[in-house]
């Protein structure tokens, strides 16, 4: 048996007697596209002072090009660091960041959990250490693709879960007995 760990975070709309037990999110590999944006503005940029040697201005180029693939670096990254994960002892909160200013939270209760699985993508995915988590409930499934360690998180979800059910049937045997 595992000792529980909890994590001395606060979050907005946490609620009273709520411990967060982890904080995670997505594997740096998820911004990808962002790295392509840092790099093809700047290498396209790069070609033309090479062939055109002779022209002094074209040697601007790279720097605008490096300046357009910073600005796209920026937005994928800001993507990436504000959409979190946040698991506590009662549910899950997934929040995605959408563009530069708004947000989607998804919300999933502990005891509304049916079946948790992961997959590690191949190669890459045993390489970078990263996969997919598929939480799955009576209503639908949540896919968080693209998660740091997944047998980690899979496991802190598991022993959540498992305590949030031991909880729930605690409560339901007082219940009865009362």
């Amino acid at each position: 048996m595992t000792k529980k760990q909890v994590v001395d975070v606060s979050f907005e709309g946490q609620r009273e007697g709520e411990e967060v037990i982890k904080v995670f999110r997505r594997h740096i590999i998820a911004m990808r596209k962002g790295f392509y944006g840092l790099l093809i503005p700047f290498a396209l940029s790069a070609i033309p002072p090479l062939i055109w040697q002779s022209n002094l201005e074209l040697f601007l180029l790279p720097i605008a090009g490096l300046v357009i693939g910073l600005i796209l670096f920026a937005y994928h990254f800001i993507i990436w660091y504000y959409t979190v994960f946040v698991l506590t002892n009662q549910r899950l909160r997934q929040i995605t960041q959408i563009g530069f200013f708004g947000s989607d939270v998804v919300e999933l209760k502990l005891s509304k959990i049916h079946n948790i699985s992961y997959n590690i993508p191949g190669f890459a995915g045993e390489i970078f250490r990263f996969g997919t988590i598929t939480i799955q409930t009576y209503v639908g499934d949540l896919v968080i693709r693209n998660v740091d360690h997944p047998e980690r998180v899979y496991n802190l979800l598991q022993d959540a879960v498992d305590a949030a059910e031991r909880g729930v049937n605690e409560e339901a045997n007082i219940e009865v007995n009362a």
